[in-house]
């Protein structure tokens, strides 16, 4: 079973994932979690590009990137492991790149976008998405007492106000994807996710 986790910067996923990894880890099963982009050496290395080069990285070579660090990983880890009958929940996966680099940079159409997501993931879709829901102003907030920003972090209001309205965008029309409101309490928001997941988890 693949699970997959959206949302802006700041939306809370990094928490809901470790509840989730440990609410299905105590029920028995075998559960892996990667970020993307990351999960391999070579996706790692990709990813500290991304996320902290100095230099400008012009938006259909940063979407080329993130694809490559997405194809390694689906290749040499989420398939095999998918195929022994694990459970995989991937902080983020291609539903992002149609958010930011589509709707985001507006610099790569959004169709051809969901090309290069197909080509990438071998046709792979999550069993479930959940899309963590908040307004950017609130996520930005987050990100400001948490850590330092990174490259994409420094985007602009502009820019994550575009990127949230295309996550809304795919949240209408995709049926795997489950919207839950991200501003309400953390215990909240997980107790939605279970009541979701239960409806979906195979049987041990």
């Amino acid at each position: 079973m693949l699970i997959s986790f959206e949302g802006i910067d700041g939306c809370g996923k990094s928490t809901q994932i470790e509840k989730v990894k440990s609410y299905l880890t105590e029920k028995g099963y075998e559960v892996h979690v990667f970020r993307e982009p990351g999960g391999t050496p070579l996706s790692e290395q990709i990813r500290e590009i991304l996320l902290n080069s100095r230099d400008e990285i012009h938006p259909l070579a940063e979407s080329l990137l993130f694809s490559a660090a997405r194809a390694q990983l689906v290749a040499t880890r989420i398939r095999p492991l998918l195929a022994e009958g694990a459970i995989v929940i991937l902080d983020r996966f291609y539903d992002s790149t149609t958010a930011y680099q589509g709707y985001g940079r507006q610099a790569v159409p959004v169709p051809d976008i969901e090309q290069l997501n197909a080509l990438a993931t071998q046709n792979l879709e999550p069993d479930i998405t959940f899309y963590l829901k908040l307004d950017p102003h609130q996520a930005s907030e987050r990100r400001r007492k948490n850590r330092e920003e990174d490259r994409m972090e420094r985007a602009g209001k502009a820019f994550f106000k575009r990127v949230s309205e295309g996550f809304d965008q795919l949240a209408s029309r995709e049926e795997r994807m489950v919207a839950l409101d991200s501003s309400k309490s953390p215990d909240t928001t997980f107790r939605s996710i279970v009541g979701h997941l239960e409806k979906k988890l195979p049987r041990l």
